[in-house]
């Protein structure tokens, strides 16, 4: 018995070969009716498009190259989970490298990539990159940018709102009763706009609280892991009067933050309440929890996918867009205690 071919579904939808192709590449928008018609006939007639025909034909490699900062960090191998399946779901493979953050190798990889290197678009997760250094990029190569920047015309962008999220972490310690509240993550140098805008999310908390923001209680860090929310926290209580909580820019963060407090017998919510950001799993299974910011990650991976693959696709120049996913705050065992 033969294979079923693009035509074969086409008839038994009753659509063009040409909606086929758009609903199997998500390449123009379809009517949802349309849709489930053309996915029933799919799996009906056990459909599988020649995925390595298809690229050949265009000119297209078949890969795209998804490139994050760390690798052992792990709200990037959780979010690589989400991205993987997805793109395979659309008969791509996935190329992945880390940068350390590192400038040069960042920029080397977006012009490689513009000069026909073997993938075809990237996901990217930038922080050696400033914004400026983003917006000299080459239009040829499909970009899709993770994280706190904002596109700037010829990229799409894909994150959740940093500083609405930050402003809520803050406020949940502020309605616990909470008065004198560190931040723990702050990053004040061009390619430190994730620290910024979770900085700003801070201060406006207090503002709308009425309350004065202690400068000397917001302490920068090189990175956001747990070595660093250790040494921030150490340093926190080294002082005559220690904050009473403090919104740690990660769930690493939080993760160190409270290692140094349990260490040093200081109990954690009763002495000092934390939240972290990124609600990796580690954060659930921490003694105490860890009350956290949760991005939607599946909606991230999902998003940035088929954005790229929107572009790939695209005989045209698409304008960028500005994605915002949702978030939401889990309170754990780390602010309000056993229940």
């Amino acid at each position: 018995m033969r294979d079923a071919t693009l035509r074969d579904v086409a008839l038994l939808a009753g659509v063009s070969a040409r909606t086929v192709s758009n609903v199997v590449n998500g390449y123009a928008p379809v009517t949802d009716r349309t849709r489930r018609k053309v996915e029933r006939a799919i799996v009906e007639l056990d459909y599988r498009p020649n995925v390595l025909a298809r690229n050949l034909a265009n000119g297209r490699s078949g890969q795209i190259a998804v490139v994050v900062p760390y690798l052992d960090t792990p709200y990037f191998a959780e979010l690589l989970q989400g991205i993987i399946p997805r793109a395979r779901e659309r008969g791509y493979n996935v190329l992945i490298d880390q940068t350390d953050g590192d400038a040069t190798h960042e920029r080397d990889l977006i012009r490689r990539g513009a000069r026909g290197f073997p993938f075809d678009g990237m996901i990217l997760s930038p922080l050696g990159l400033a914004q400026e250094d983003l917006s000299d990029h080459d239009p040829a190569l499909p970009l899709v940018i993770l994280g706190e920047r904002v596109s700037d015309g010829v990229f799409d962008h894909v994150g959740i709102d940093d500083v609405v999220a930050s402003h809520e972490a803050t406020r949940h310690l502020i309605d616990l009763g909470r008065r004198r509240i560190a931040a723990i993550g702050d990053q004040p140098y061009p390619t430190g706009e994730a620290a910024q805008l979770r900085t700003l999310g801070f201060r406006r908390a207090h503002e709308e609280a009425g309350l004065p923001v202690d400068e000397s209680l917001i302490i920068r860090t090189p990175r956001f892991n747990r070595v660093d929310g250790a040494d921030a926290m150490h340093r926190l209580l080294d002082r005559d009067d220690p904050p009473d909580a403090a919104f740690c820019y990660s769930d690493l963060v939080a993760l160190g933050a409270l290692h140094a407090a349990l260490e040093r017998g200081v109990r954690v919510p009763e002495d000092i309440a934390l939240i972290g950001y990124d609600d990796i799993e580690e954060g659930r299974y921490s003694n105490p929890t860890i009350s956290t910011v949760s991005p939607d990650k599946l909606t991230i991976a999902a998003t940035a996918v088929s954005r790229l693959l929107q572009r790939i696709g695209s005989t045209e120049a698409l304008p960028g867009v500005e994605v915002r996913a949702g978030h939401r705050l889990i309170a754990r065992q780390s602010t309000v205690g056993r229940r």
